[in-house]
């Protein structure tokens, strides 16, 4: 098949492109390097079925010439996925998020493209959670990031039931691992992995009894990949995560042997934090048949190893 992923270099964009072109599919991808480094797709830039586009998805002519290459697979990517910068800039992530989601959507529908469309865990009502999120859980927009992500949804939904394309949402939880940035704005674990490895100080913002469900990055890929080639979750919502989560106190102790460089800082974003998070993935589960095969210890390590070695 011909799959078109946009933001494929970024750090899932790399790992869902890796298994489209193991299983042997000519794969474009459409990014701005915005987020990302084209070096992520370094060790497959000489597979003859990689087609690299620098390009943005607001730019109609370059979605018009891709899509002519008879696409029949979208995996739409590409998004403003920082939720601070949403709030300091939410015009940059409607723009990205909701406009250039239309530009991708309007390309597919003209093609009968089927449509994948990643969206996230944000877009749940964290409020007082106790339990497993399902699909059926209520929605809250508590962020520019989260309203325009719904935004995205609510379009990719209409396009099911309007038109008849073949779509399917994807609601993701805490994705980590190799690629993924060691930032203040990238994943607790790399960055308490970084810290660990250069021998500094493991930061747990508040009293690190916060919990996530962490789910490791190439089952992410697998769910994506697996989402895409399946009938059987067209016009569907589907979660993805691990289905158990890890107190941030716990996550600091697998990481760092040393407890004295693990400290508790006051929280920059207190009203924002999120006391439990736990995915219920049951009905990927059903539909797919798909279920994370990597432990969160076998995770870590895996990490641990590749950033020794970059």
């Amino acid at each position: 098949m011909n799959i078109l992923v946009t933001g494929g270099s970024g750090f899932i964009g790399r790992w869902v492109v890796k298994k489209f072109l193991e299983d042997g599919h000519h794969v474009f991808v459409l990014d701005n390097l915005s987020n990302c480094r084209i070096e992520n797709l370094a060790e497959f830039m000489d597979n003859p079925n990689l087609e690299f586009t620098i390009g943005d998805i607001k730019d109609l002519s370059t979605l018009s010439a891709i899509f002519g290459n008879n696409i029949d697979i979208c995996v739409h990517l590409a998004a403003s996925i920082i939720v601070q910068d949403s709030i300091d800039n939410p015009k940059k992530t409607f723009d990205n998020d909701v406009i250039g989601t239309f530009n991708v959507l309007e390309e597919a529908r003209r093609h009968n493209t089927k449509f994948v469309f990643m969206s996230t865990c944000m877009v749940y009502d964290t409020a007082s959670l106790g339990t497993a999120i399902s699909e059926m859980h209520p929605t809250k927009a508590a962020s520019p990031y989260a309203g325009a992500k719904l935004a995205g949804e609510n379009m990719v939904q209409s396009y099911y039931h309007a038109y008849g394309l073949p779509t399917v949402i994807l609601r993701p939880f805490n994705t980590y691992g190799p690629y993924q940035k060691a930032t203040g704005e990238g994943g607790v674990v790399p960055i308490f992995v970084g810290k660990d490895i250069n021998g500094e100080t493991l930061n747990i913002y508040g009293n690190g009894t916060q919990t996530r469900d962490l789910m490791y990055v190439e089952d992410c890929a697998e769910f994506v990949v697996k989402a895409g080639y399946s009938d059987s979750v067209n016009g569907e919502i589907l979660n993805a995560g691990v289905g158990q989560d890890v107190t941030i106190n716990d996550l600091a102790s697998m990481i760092s042997n040393d407890p004295e460089r693990i400290e508790h800082v006051e929280h920059i974003h207190p009203q924002s934090e999120i006391p439990k998070l736990v995915c219920d993935y049951s009905k990927a589960k059903r539909l797919l048949g798909w279920g994370p095969s990597t432990s969160l210890k076998e995770g870590i390590g895996k990490l641990r190893t590749w950033m020794k070695g970059n």
